[in-house]
């Protein structure tokens, strides 16, 4: 069975490695795809020191090392994308800083602008409380869907990374908004194997979430969120296992020439 990681990072962006490091990686591995998908450029008032994304003087850098690294390993299909932060108003800076990339992830990582994926300052969650921030997510990540942007929702209930869950039957219901809207919007969205090393202790999403996408006919792609080289390709194939376990029988990979292909993973 051929295994592909469709969401890794560099140093361009928040990553450790370099593009020839992850591509090598995923060249001893014996994947037949990797993605290339830093953080996009964000705007100065959200990340002033371009801690978490591309600068954009970098971007043409970014792309031609992608372009180099492709021509040195032809025995992998190197694909040049980016993960795309969702705020208000992102849509003209998207379409025009991702210029030339094939592949577009799609992720939600602030809510009223404010990061809830911080380990290192959770006041946003005192001062909200679980409830709200999950309410909050979930309403950007469907305008997300619904924006025409994205190929692919990357690791869709990141809002769960801490382990906190709301009250009540909110995170049914929520899940349950989420598939309407992925099978809505014609997006896929992606099985992130990176939660098993957060709080949450499991991939992105829950096993309950990535049913109810299975049942709303939503494609999926899967990813490493690798942020260093060694953790490329990491546990795709229990990946694999788990979207076959809600289901389904296929996983969407992007091609560095701009298309798709159907992988089976039953």
């Amino acid at each position: 069975m051929e295994l592909d990681d469709c969401h890794t990072h560099t140093f361009y962006s928040d990553g450790k490695a370099s593009v020839e490091d992850n591509v090598s990686r995923a060249c001893e591995l014996g994947l037949t795809t990797i993605c290339i998908t830093d953080h996009l450029t964000l705007p100065h008032e959200i990340d002033p020191a371009c801690e978490v994304s591309v600068p954009e003087a970098d971007l043409p850098a970014y792309a031609a090392d992608i372009e180099a690294a492709r021509a040195r390993h032809p025995e992998v299909d190197v694909v040049f994308g980016f993960e795309c932060d969702y705020y208000p108003g992102c849509a003209d800076n998207v379409i025009r800083w991702t210029h030339g990339a094939t592949f577009r992830l799609g992720s939600v990582h602030m809510v009223d602008m404010r990061w809830i994926d911080d380990l290192s300052d959770l006041s946003f969650w005192e001062e909200r409380g679980v409830d709200a921030v999950w309410e909050g997510y979930f309403r950007l990540w469907g305008q997300a869907c619904h924006s025409g942007l994205f190929d692919s929702m990357a690791h869709p209930d990141l809002v769960s990374l801490l382990g906190r869950y709301p009250s009540g039957d909110a995170m049914q219901r929520l899940y349950a908004q989420a598939a309407r809207d992925a099978a809505a919007a014609g997006v896929r969205v992606e099985i992130n194997t990176a939660g098993s090393i957060k709080p949450v202790g499991r991939f992105y999403p829950h096993p309950e979430l990535l049913s109810l996408f299975h049942e709303a006919g939503v494609p999926i792609t899967v990813g490493s969120d690798a942020h260093v080289m060694t953790r490329v390709g990491e546990n795709i194939d229990q990946a694999y296992a788990l979207a076959a376990a809600a289901g389904y029988r296929n996983i969407d990979v992007p091609t560095a020439a701009g298309g798709w292909r159907s992988v089976s993973i039953a």
